[in-house]
């Protein structure tokens, strides 16, 4: 059975994995109070603007990881009923998904693949995550250009939070490739992202570009060969596309 979340986790792992961030920013906050005293006006309204941001942001987190039904997985609207036999589920480095995944689906082989590059995915937050939770058991590396796994092997496939750690379009290609070809003729890719858009700018400001905007997933999908069958906005913040081979729907 996979581990019960406590209540506030999702926040406090943000905290605790980019507390370098918080601390930055609540500091420059209070030096421009400081200053304020003697300046009243532009450093104390920047204060306000930084300590507003701050909130905003970790309230929208709160919502997201700890409020909403997001690790439920309850709007997915996959119902296998036995038929998917062999799951794949694949991470940047940090998997809360896996043991959830395992239960809900209960299938007869279920993979967990890490394609995590410490040259490549540098963010000290990253290694603070790795640090603080052991990968699900028999996760196993490897590279986004090749899954090890036999051509049409998969009836469902997972990407939670991970595919836009794959920073170039093209490298995002080749891995959705390689996703196209280990997936069956109607098995299901679910990919769930947040989105450079509105609301996530609003949420995290300039910390919205760390995220791709909806029409840089549909070239992906496109140029990979995979079909949109449903867009579920789990949130305003998070989105999940459920892809089918080009010319397999349902």
């Amino acid at each position: 059975m996979h581990q019960v979340r406590k209540p506030f986790q999702g926040v406090f792992n943000i905290i605790r994995f980019n507390w370098h961030f918080f601390v930055s920013g609540l500091s420059f906050a209070i030096f421009l109070l400081f200053f304020s005293t003697y300046f009243f006006g532009i450093p104390l309204y920047a204060a306000l603007v930084i300590f507003t941001s701050i909130l905003v942001s970790l309230s929208v987190s709160a919502y997201i990881y700890d409020f909403s039904n997001l690790y439920t997985f309850n709007w997915l609207p996959i119902e296998t009923s036995g038929q998917a036999k062999s799951i794949l589920n694949l991470n940047a480095g940090f998997d809360e998904t896996s043991g959830i995944i395992s239960e809900k689906y209960n299938p007869d082989y279920f993979y967990v693949f890490d394609f995590y590059n410490p040259d490549l995915h540098t963010e000290i937050s990253i290694r603070r995550a790795r640090k603080a939770y052991p990968p699900y058991p028999n996760t196993q590396s490897i590279k986004t250009t090749h899954i090890p796994l036999k051509d049409g092997s998969v009836d469902l496939a997972f990407s939670i939070f991970a595919a836009h750690e794959i920073r170039s379009i093209e490298g995002r290609v080749l891995f959705f490739k390689e996703l196209h070809r280990v997936i069956n003729t109607n098995g299901k890719l679910v990919i769930t992202e947040q989105l450079r858009d509105i609301p996530n700018f609003l949420a995290y400001n300039f910390g919205f570009f760390h995220f791709f905007g909806a029409e840089n997933w549909d070239k992906t999908f496109y140029d990979s060969n995979f079909s949109v069958d449903s867009v579920i906005k789990i949130t305003p913040f998070v989105t999940t596309f459920i892809l089918s081979k080009n010319g397999i729907s349902s």
